[in-house]
């Protein structure tokens, strides 16, 4: 009996030693944020993060007691027992060795530490994998493998203590296992206090990085799987008709009260809408020993209509997509592209223009099928959808398509092809060699993100220069907007407004005049502040607000993983589940705003199957 106990302290102990030595690694892995705090702080990661490492040690040493359990009771070989426990444990090597090789290299683009969002990039992973380089990739199979080795070296060496000698007091010995289960299921539930094991038990620091650096990725990754389909009650902030009733001042599904601001000089313009991969303005506004990194974008903000304080509704593309497309906000953990059975009934600028008998088309040199784009877009009204299978263009391709500077000639001509038909037109497109890997024939600064910028910027500048020497520019509005921000500087907080901010232009012989609009908005506002400005309903948008409208509070509004954040010339508001007390003091207009629109949409998504608000 003592060496059933001794092996089933081994396995609970050596899993949280194995979880716990992943930490230092971690902060290894991204030793330049890991800097910037002082070592014993660094040091408390460890001690913080065990209650969660205790807690996948609970639940990795579950199946094992049962096993040793009915060891008292069904009479096997040791040799039996020992090769079950082998095969389980190999399992667990194998698993929590790729969630700790992919939450280390994700961790640098994403921000936080692998949860369930990982599931959605997953049904395509060729698409997923493309952002990673060769070497990268290289570097985190080594470290999955020896990840593996390792746990499978330790877990051999626990199995070994097992014996299924046979026990006289089997009754006893059996209570004495439940009595062993119920420290386990304790473990499990991260103690006895009311509070259960989540992520929050774990953050000790006003450092965001620290906090992430103490959370147990498999527990991370776990206990999001599964969370449901119960949308509605993700985050319950309010009681429905409390809820309804604060939603109906924020809404933007009403008629302008400015239908005319002089913005365009016609209101049926050709309307062309480029999504910039990564354009976030940390980025645009970068110099280089005094070279601008994004000339071109810096030449169109003086031409046109400039939104100083605009910023995406997200932090990857296909969330960052249905928010300009749609004006439907981004969600926490999920991506309503990827539920077909709701984002078919979005609305949609483009299903909007088809009724005004406008022809549309979207082109992207990459793989639309990934996370579900052509289902959503073929979905909400876009005609013709031209994608890398579609293009046999004499250029080679990376990893996510063909480079932005041969599709943007392709879009170029396609543009002017459709405007010589005479027939109004939409049309769409998406660049992508701004995303990781950063890999672009092209060689102007060292960064490889700042030079992947550079080369886009440039594509989009030969791109509109080309319009602008021909007919079509004087029937043209070009939107370009990015589909979401990126976390440069390093270390620039995911939650922080900054790293959401992102540039909208407005360019196009249809536009009256330069201008800078200084209100605050966000993606999901373009669509409504589009459709008013061409004197088209746009009842249908329910979250979309006219930018121009001074009957609609002003703000910006963003979400990030567990959280949201609300910016305006007031302030701004950053609401993170992991450090609800951050909130403390804030502006209650503003808090109050980020809770009702994350709490609706959630809502709205968990009715978009049958209806929508």
């Amino acid at each position: 009996m003592k060496r059933r106990l001794l092996f089933l302290l081994a396995v609970f102990a050596a899993t949280t030693l194995l979880m716990a030595l992943q930490k230092p690694v971690f902060l290894l892995f991204h030793a330049a944020q890991a800097a910037e705090a002082p070592l014993a702080e660094r040091l408390l990661v460890l001690w913080h993060g065990l209650s969660l490492d205790m807690t996948v040690a609970g639940y990795v040493t579950a199946l094992p007691l049962l096993a040793t359990l009915a060891s008292l009771w069904v009479s096997l070989s040791d040799r039996v027992w020992r090769r079950m426990f082998r095969g389980y444990f190999l399992v667990v090597s194998l698993f929590t060795a790729a969630v700790f090789a992919v939450d280390l290299a994700l961790y640098g683009y994403w921000g936080f530490r692998i949860d369930a969002t990982i599931l959605i990039y997953l049904s395509d992973p060729k698409g997923a994998l493309a952002s990673i380089g060769a070497w990268e990739a290289v570097r985190q199979v080594l470290l999955f493998v020896l990840s593996a080795g390792v746990m499978t070296w330790v877990y051999d060496r626990v199995v070994r203590l097992f014996s299924g000698e046979r026990v006289r007091l089997r009754l006893a010995a059996s209570g004495v296992l439940l009595f062993a289960a119920g420290l386990c299921f304790l473990a499990i539930r991260g103690g006895v206090t009311v509070a259960t094991a989540n992520v929050s038990k774990v953050c000790f620091s006003a450092d965001t990085f620290l906090n992430h650096a103490a959370i147990n990725p498999v527990f991370s990754l776990l206990s999001s799987v599964g969370d449901g389909d119960d949308y509605a009650a993700m985050y319950p902030f309010f009681e429905e008709e409390e809820r309804a009733r604060r939603f109906e001042r924020l809404r933007g599904d009403r008629p302008s009260a400015v239908p005319d601001t002089g913005l365009l000089r016609m209101s049926r313009p050709n309307v062309v809408v480029v999504i910039c991969e990564s354009f976030g303005r940390t980025l645009m506004d970068e110099r280089v020993d005094g070279e601008e990194v994004m000339p071109n974008m810096q030449r169109f903000r003086r031409e046109g209509v400039w939104f100083e304080n605009f910023f995406a509704n997200s932090f990857r593309t296909d969330r960052g997509e249905v928010a300009v497309l749609s004006g439907f906000p981004a969600q926490t953990r999920t991506s309503v592209m990827k539920l077909p059975a709701r984002s078919r009934r979005l609305p949609s600028i483009a299903r909007s223009l088809a009724r005004e008998g406008y022809v549309t088309r979207f082109v992207y040199g990459g793989d639309l099928n990934f996370t579900d784009q052509a289902s959503y877009m073929y979905a909400t009204g876009w005609q013709q959808l031209t994608q890398q299978k579609d293009l046999s263009l004499d250029a080679p391709t990376s990893k996510w398509g063909y480079a932005d500077d041969v599709v943007a000639d392709y879009f170029a001509d396609e543009v002017l092809r459709m405007s010589a038909a005479g027939r109004p037109f939409l049309a769409g497109l998406l660049t992508l060699s701004s995303h990781e890997p950063f890999e672009v024939p092209f060689a102007k600064f060292d960064d490889k993100v700042l030079n992947a910028m550079a080369f886009t910027d440039d594509c989009l500048g030969r791109m509109i220069d080309r319009w602008k020497a021909s007919p079509a520019w004087d029937e043209l509005l070009v939107v370009l907007v990015a589909d979401h921000g990126y976390a440069y500087p390093c270390g620039l907080a995911y939650n922080a407004p900054l790293r959401h901010r992102i540039p909208m232009i407005w360019l196009g012989g249809a536009v009256a005049g330069p201008r800078t609009v200084e209100e605050y908005a966000s993606q999901i506002d373009l669509a409504a502040t589009l459709l008013a400005r061409m004197g088209i309903d746009h009842s249908d948008f329910a979250y979309s607000k006219d930018i121009f409208d001074p009957s609609l509070p002003k703000f910006g509004y963003y979400v990030f993983n567990e959280g949201f954040g609300v910016t305006s010339a007031a302030g701004d508001v950053v609401w993170d589940r992991a450090m609800p007390a951050a909130c403390e003091g804030a502006d209650t207009m503003l808090l109050d705003a980020g809770r009702t629109l994350l709490q609706t949409t959630h809502v709205d998504l968990g009715l978009r199957e049958n209806t929508h608000i």
